[in-house]
Parts: C-alpha cells; sequence; structure tokens
C-alpha cells in the first residue's frame, strides 16, 4: 500500500477541483490513495471505477466517493468516438466542520458511513435531485477563477453536497451513533490538520499536538513527515503564512491584529518570517495582490 501513495501537498492544496479530459490527461488512473476524500462525476463519455473491493461504470452525470485512504483506480471505457471528461473535487475532510453542536464532525460522519457500507455510487436521476453535478462544476469554475472568498464559496457548496448526500444515506437506513461525538474529541496524525488549524492562534507547540494524538513525541515526530512531506514546526509555519497572505489579499486588518490572529509572537517577528518565507514583504505582498 505504501508504493501507491499519491503524494499531495495538503497543506497548500487542502482542497483541488478540476476537470480530468481524456483529450488532455491520460488513460487509465493507475491504482493509488491518498488522505483526501474524492468525488467524481462524468460530463461525457463513460469510464470504469475501482475502488478496493468495489467496480462502477459511470456514465454522463453518474457519481462516485472515493474515501480517504482507499485504493482506487480509474479507466476509460472502449469507446474512441468519445474520450472521457469528468468533474473532479478532492478534499481534507477534515478542514470541513459542520455549525452545529448536536452534529459530529464530517470527518468522523462520513467515516463511519463507509464503514457501514453505504452506497458510493449515485445514478444520475440522485445526481440531478441532488444537483451535485452544478455544484461540482461552481467548485471548479471558483478554483480556476481565485476570485475574493472563493475558497469559502468552495467550501459552502461541499458543505451542501455532502449534507445531502448524508441525507441520502439516512434515508438508505444510516444512522449517527452517538458514539461520533465521542470521536470528534480524538486525533491521529491523518488527522491532526484540523487540530493545528484550529488552535493556530494559540501559538501550539509540537509537544502538544503529538499529546492530542495521544502519541509520543518522538513517534510523532518520526510520522509527520512521511505524511505530509515536512516536520510538523515547517507545517506550523507555512500555515501560518498562508493565514497571512489571506488576510493581506482579503482584509484591511493592521499587521498588529493579523500576527496576534496567525500565532506569530508579534508583528516584528511575523514580518522577519513572511520576508524570510516569501522573499518579500508583508507590506509588499499586500500592494501586490490586494483583491
Amino acid at each position: 500500500m505504501k508504493n501507491l501513495k499519491e503524494e499531495s501537498d495538503y497543506l497548500n492544496t487542502p482542497i483541488e477541483c478540476f476537470w480530468y479530459d481524456g483529450d488532455i490527461h491520460p488513460f487509465p488512473v493507475k491504482p493509488h490513495w491518498h488522505y483526501y476524500m474524492e468525488i467524481l462525476c462524468v460530463e461525457r463519455g463513460s469510464i470504469e471505477v475501482y475502488v478496493q473491493e468495489h467496480h462502477y461504470i459511470l456514465h454522463k452525470k453518474e457519481l462516485v466517493l472515493l474515501p480517504p485512504e482507499w485504493i482506487h483506480s480509474i479507466y476509460a471505457l472502449e469507446d474512441k468516438s468519445v474520450t472521457p471528461r469528468y468533474a473532479v473535487v478532492k478534499f481534507d475532510i477534515n478542514c470541513l466542520q459542520l455549525a452545529p453542536h448536536y452534529a459530529p464532525k464530517f470527518r468522523n460522519i462520513f467515516s463511519a458511513a463507509f464503514h457501514a457500507d453505504m452506497p458510493l455510487f449515485f445514478s444520475s436521476d440522485i445526481v440531478d435531485t441532488l444537483d451535485a453535478f452544478e455544484s461540482m462544476k461552481k467548485c471548479i469554475n471558483e478554483m480556476n477563477n481565485k476570485a475574493y472568498g472563493y475558497n469559502l464559496l468552495i467550501q459552502t457548496e461541499l458543505h451542501q453536497l455532502l449534507l445531502k448526500i448524508l441525507r441520502e444515506w439516512l434515508n438508505f437506513g444510516f444512522r449517527i451513533s452517538p458514539d461520533l461525538y465521542v470521536e470528534d474529541s480524538k486525533f491521529n496524525i491523518s488527522t491532526v490538520t484540523a487540530y493545528i488549524d484550529e488552535h493556530l492562534s494559540e501559538r501550539i507547540s509540537v509537544p502538544d499536538i503529538a499529546a492530542a494524538c495521544g502519541i509520543s513525541y518522538s513517534y510523532f515526530a518520526k510520522k509527520f513527515p512521511i505524511v505530509y512531506g515536512k516536520s510538523c514546526k515547517e507545517y506550523i509555519e507555512e500555515l501560518r503564512l498562508f493565514k497571512v497572505e489571506e488576510y493581506l489579499a482579503f482584509t484591511d486588518f493592521d499587521m498588529n491584529y493579523i500576527a496576534q490572529e496567525t500565532g506569530f509572537t508579534d508583528c516584528s517577528h511575523m514580518i522577519k518570517s513572511f520576508k524570510k518565507g516569501r522573499n518579500i514583504t508583508p507590506k509588499q505582498f499586500r500592494l501586490l495582490h490586494k483583491h
């Protein structure tokens, strides 16, 4: 399984939205796995999808869910006249949170649903009812245009789509167990990024994060780079810089406020770190990228 892992940048791109077009991209998509959850919906042609022990053939406006860490592969059906094209939305489900206090986290609900063998395939009739294909197209357009607040609009579309899928499963007999509420407070190496994001302004330390996962600091420090491609300390620093970029590009908040909200010791620490990481000062970045 290790050799099939697809390298992904979960920090820079917690959500990916794009078209996979057979006129441009190669088939087959060889067997692989990743920590993203993935949604595919066909626009034209037909594809054959293998997900662990499951096998699906998808035609126009049919959709399939690919759970995190499940091995999957995709093949074009033999029809030379029509090359497949399908919408793809890949995302770290740990980054998506439900607002109501009565609802467990998405990551726990969907993990339970996948283990309960809820349907991964949705016919075109259900896709139309869910407005799923239109939601995915909106996500791709937002990702391509990157206008003000695009990431929030993508998350809004994803929240709506996942809630609609969850309602389908509830109608199918799925039940949200009380045990899922207990799971909300638990983290492991593949879900800890949500914990880091939630506590970033608190200047959390790597030992704090290891403790939240319930594992030793030495094991955590060894395992984290294997999953994320960099040390936890580097990950935190880079995440802070991305948060600073968002504040600079999309708000008029002053530097002191931004430094406080992104977990830097003070404004001078933020400016020094930003200049080192981006080869430009925060003020210069704001002038170049202000929307």
